[in-house]
């Protein structure tokens, strides 16, 4: 019978721990390498530097990097949910009158101004910050590999995923410097691949070669004009101005900050710095299809003056804009400004100019509103609101409708307004509206709305006595959009070099190449009868079809034919030479 053995009578509790010979190194005596304190299960404390550098590689890391892109993309979504008070202040005192409750938090989080808020601008920093510190390490480490040289030539090519064979008459150093002469041929003025001549002793000579860095060369373009293009439109949002003007045919345009009907600036832009350039309409044409009434071209003759410069007749066509100022002129709208006199009940001319109406369908009726303000002391004031026929017809009695865009029989039809218009209260009123609050509509004996119909060159009575109106002419007008952003030509160049980079990331091939020459004989033949035995390998990163083709093709260009099989080449392999 055999007695029990247990592993403590196996190996003592004192039996030092088995290491396997060689683990030892400089930092270990030979003894135990764990700490006195391995058995407790603590960790040192990391401390402050400790901290910093974990948090700097996790924003520097490539997945905190994709996340923070996604999160600006999420961040500026709210830019575009809510008004936004650069662009449009009125909207966004609409937006927290309509929403007492949840306005006033949303702009004190910074929803009506995203781009210049905290927490955007904190999102915009840390990717700035994440690029930059995965750009530099990687930009050294790229450096380095393009200053070094390509792998030595492996021992065995059996492994490798494609191969090649063949023979040549050649002395193995003059085939291997053929074959790195042919690696080293130039493309657009740059060596297809590196390559290295190595002696193996014995008579083997090999080169190996590689290729393939602009594969990570792209990836750095692409990070480095990410950055850029970060850069450039960060500026473009502090530098630039916008404004939109309407124009009036015959009058003219001043590039002060006064002229424009809305104006947004970056926030390091002065107005003060508007270039002073005047623009004046002259004329205006248009173009409709005769049949489906679609409109075909727009037009605008204008007149720009530089500072210090001659007037310059100029052609402002839609998608064709030119460029005054610095600033690039578009020409956004047109429409129909009718110019009429207004008259009060004392006869004085309380109102004169043409008052652009807006088209609202496609044979351009169009709806306005004439504001009468500075009528005589005691008088009330006057607002006329109604629309611009340029065709009129009357398809039924009282109903009135245009039927084509041109002018060929312009007609104005107003409701009459009398009362305050409230435009001394402080806040600010659409032009192309009128405030009903404290005015009264104008009605007849039978409380029928009073409407005026009025052709050019005719000249009415306004209800209760209010005094005359005389549509005089009408007149074209433009509404210009004038841009000035010095980031554009960054962001172009910018975003083409991202794309070419991301092409050559996303397609460049990394290859490594390997030829050797050595002595060998062939089979039918004597032992006397040298000649020299060539073989290749080559190596890609991931799967790449176009490995073995262009191995095929180096082996026909150093042997002079096309390369043969590789198991029917007819050699004795040689021994492998030494690396």
């Amino acid at each position: 019978m055999k007695d029990d053995v247990t592993r403590d009578d196996v190996t003592p509790p004192s039996a030092p721990a088995y290491r396997p010979e060689g683990l030892d190194d400089a930092f270990t005596d030979g003894g135990d390498p764990r700490p006195a304190d391995a058995g407790s299960g603590s960790l040192p404390a990391l401390g402050l530097v400790g901290w910093l550098r974990w948090v700097w590689r996790q924003l520097t890391s490539m997945r905190v990097a994709l996340l923070l892109l996604v999160l600006l993309a999420v961040a500026a979504v709210p830019g575009t949910m809510f008004p936004q008070r650069p662009q449009d202040p009125a909207a966004v005192a609409a937006y927290l009158t309509d929403n007492p409750s949840t306005g006033p938090w949303l702009d004190r989080l910074g929803f009506f101004d995203v781009y210049a808020s905290v927490w955007f601008s904190a999102v915009y920093l840390l990717l700035f910050a994440s690029l930059v510190g995965c750009i530099v390490p990687r930009t050294r480490v790229h450096a380095a590999a393009l200053r070094g040289r390509p792998p030595r030539t492996p021992r065995r090519f059996g492994r490798f995923p494609a191969q090649g064979e063949g023979t040549s008459d050649d002395e193995p150093r003059v085939v291997v410097e053929r074959a790195a002469a042919v690696l080293r041929r130039r493309r657009l003025g740059v060596p297809w691949f590196r390559a290295d001549v190595h002696d193996e002793g014995a008579g083997t000579w090999s080169v190996s070669a590689e290729r393939g860095y602009l594969r990570e060369t792209g990836n750095l373009v692409f990070h480095l004009a990410l950055l850029g293009l970060l850069v450039a439109m960060a500026t473009g949002q502090m530098l630039h101005y916008r404004g939109q003007a309407i124009v009036v045919q015959g009058t003219g345009f001043a590039n002060v900050q006064a002229a424009y009907d809305t104006f947004e600036r970056g926030t390091a832009f002065d107005p003060a710095d508007l270039e002073p350039f005047t623009l004046r309409l002259d004329e205006f044409e248009s173009r409709f299809d005769p049949v489906t009434l679609q409109s075909r071209d727009f037009t605008a003759y204008v007149t720009v003056t530089e500072p210090g410069g001659e007037p310059v007749e100029r052609t402002v066509k839609v998608n064709h804009p030119i460029v005054a100022g610095g600033a690039k002129v578009y020409l956004q709208g047109n429409g129909y400004a009718p110019a009429v006199t207004v008259r009060d009940a004392s006869g004085e001319v309380a109102f004169s100019g043409a008052v652009p109406f807006l088209p609202q369908d496609a044979v351009y009726t169009s709806r306005g509103v004439v504001k009468v303000p500075d009528v005589a002391d005691g008088q009330p004031q006057i607002g006329l609101v109604g629309f611009l026929l340029p065709t009129a017809q009357e398809p039924a009695p009282g109903l009135w409708r245009s039927v084509d865009p041109q002018p060929q029989d312009p007609l104005l039809v107003l409701s009459v307004w009398a009362g305050n218009l409230g435009l001394d209260t402080g806040v600010p009123q659409n032009v192309y509206r009128l405030d009903e609050s404290r005015m009264e509509q104008a009605v007849d004996d039978d409380g029928d709305v009073v409407t005026l119909y009025v052709r050019p060159g005719q000249t009415v009575e306004l209800p209760d006595g209010l005094g005359t109106l005389t549509f005089d002419e009408l007149p074209r007008f433009v509404a210009l959009d004038l841009r000035h952003d010095p980031s554009l030509a960054w962001v172009l160049t910018f975003s083409l070099l991202a794309l070419a980079g991301l092409t050559a990331s996303l397609f460049a091939p990394r290859r490594r190449l390997w030829v050797r020459a050595a002595p060998g004989q062939r089979r039918d033949e004597g032992p006397g009868a040298g000649t020299t035995v060539v073989t290749a390998a080559g190596l890609a990163r991931g799967d790449d079809v176009g490995l073995q083709p262009e191995l095929d093709r180096v082996l026909a260009r150093v042997l002079g034919a096309p390369a043969p099989s590789h198991d029917a080449t007819g050699l004795d392999t040689p021994q492998e030479g030494r690396t």
